[in-house]
């Protein structure tokens, strides 16, 4: 029987320890193309940070991570940190240049650090206070262009060391996670922005319309009261948020011997007042980034029966957010006063609502406003 020479021996060894390692990669590679997308799947700040120290944690297989962002005189919050021990650690606060953390935004370059405990340049009072022993650590800028506007790290490696192979695949993730945190800043900012923006256009309605003061901001506050009980996408609740606000910025075009009138409106005058809606429609129109919640502004007056305006629309064909500030609309104009009608007490108006459930009011809407108000949301 022939035995094979020890250098072809060494050699099979050798090429099986790079296959393996290159299954690994290619494995890795997956993973880091999967969390890419996830990653980039939401504009969401909070689910953004989340995701990303999940990302973090698999890709490295690591025990625990942490994503430290910087501050306005350059010092690092800890945003998110996992594990049962994560809401001690964000606590805490690095000041410039402080820690392993600090020292990778000074200089900007990643770092591996085999020994956590020995290295002059850890910070231990987070373990201390956690509770927890940090052996070995990763740790890569988050940079935006030049800007580097933070750090991320991955702690305790659950297999060996950490490598250089870890270190240019967790760069690659770390890229990604600065380009879906500098999104999600921006979207928020803009979000931001936008409501500033529908707030100052209600504030005109108001000062306009001496009966509907703070009508908007109430109703906005009764519609978000009762999404807690209706499995709203955080996009719907966004859309909601907007279409409460601006749900009557149509009477802008009422004149204000109709809106002020003193009196019961005539038969002509409630046609004008009707035509609120659609003239607020028109209105939001004109703003690429509201058109979404037309639908809110325009059908909040049609009838879950048909019988509302201005297209007559009833049950599932009225859009979910118009029924919605349809019950909350209604009930706030109920109990406050106006120029043709008296307010009424909270139980009245409670007591008309349930009355024109499913005439007026789609059901499902009433049940989760009286869950919001038996919990003492509204």
């Amino acid at each position: 029987m022939a035995v094979e020479p020890q250098e072809s021996q060494q050699d099979i060894g050798f090429l099986q320890s790079e296959l393996e390692r290159t299954r690994e990669r290619c494995g890795k590679l997956e993973i880091l193309t999967t969390l890419s997308g996830l990653l980039n799947s939401s504009l969401d700040f909070k689910y953004v940070k989340r995701k990303a120290i999940a990302a973090v944690t698999e890709l490295l297989d690591c025990e625990t991570s942490s994503l430290l962002l910087k501050g306005e005189k350059e010092e690092l919050f800890f945003e998110v940190a996992l594990g049962e021990k994560g809401e001690t650690v964000k606590r805490f606060q690095l000041k410039k240049g402080e820690g392993i953390a600090g020292w990778v935004v000074m200089h900007g370059e990643p770092l591996i650090v085999s020994n956590a405990q020995e290295d002059p340049r850890f910070f231990k009072k987070v373990d201390q206070a956690a509770g927890f022993i940090t052996h070995t650590m990763i740790c890569v800028p988050l940079r935006i262009k030049d800007h580097i506007i933070g750090v991320i790290q991955g702690i305790n490696k659950r297999k060996g060391e950490f490598r250089h192979d870890d270190l240019d695949l967790f760069q690659a993730l770390a890229d990604q996670i600065a380009i879906a945190l500098d999104n999600a800043r921006l979207y928020a900012e803009m979000n931001e922005m936008a409501q500033k923006l529908v707030e100052g256009l209600s504030e005109a309605i108001e000062k306009r319309d001496t009966y509907s003061g703070g009508h908007p901001q109430r109703v906005l506050k009764i519609c978000m009261a009762m999404s807690n009980y209706l499995s709203l996408t955080p996009e719907e609740k966004r859309q909601l948020t907007l279409a409460a606000i601006l749900h009557d910025i149509g009477k802008v075009g009422i004149t204000d011997h109709i809106l002020g009138k003193n009196g019961v409106l005539s038969v002509e005058e409630m046609e004008i007042i009707r035509e609120h809606p659609h003239a607020g429609a028109e209105i939001v129109g004109h703003i690429k980034q509201l058109r979404p919640i037309i639908p809110g502004i325009k059908y909040h007056h049609e009838h879950y029966d048909g019988s509302g305006y201005p297209e007559g629309l009833a049950g599932e064909e009225i859009p979910l957010i118009a029924r919605i500030i349809a019950v909350a609309d209604s009930f706030d104009a109920i109990i406050h006063e106006r120029a043709y009608q008296k307010g009424v007490s909270k139980s009245e108006a409670v007591a008309e609502i349930v009355e024109n459930v499913g005439t007026q009011f789609d059901p499902r809407m009433v049940e989760a406003f009286a869950q919001a108000l038996d919990n003492g949301d509204i």
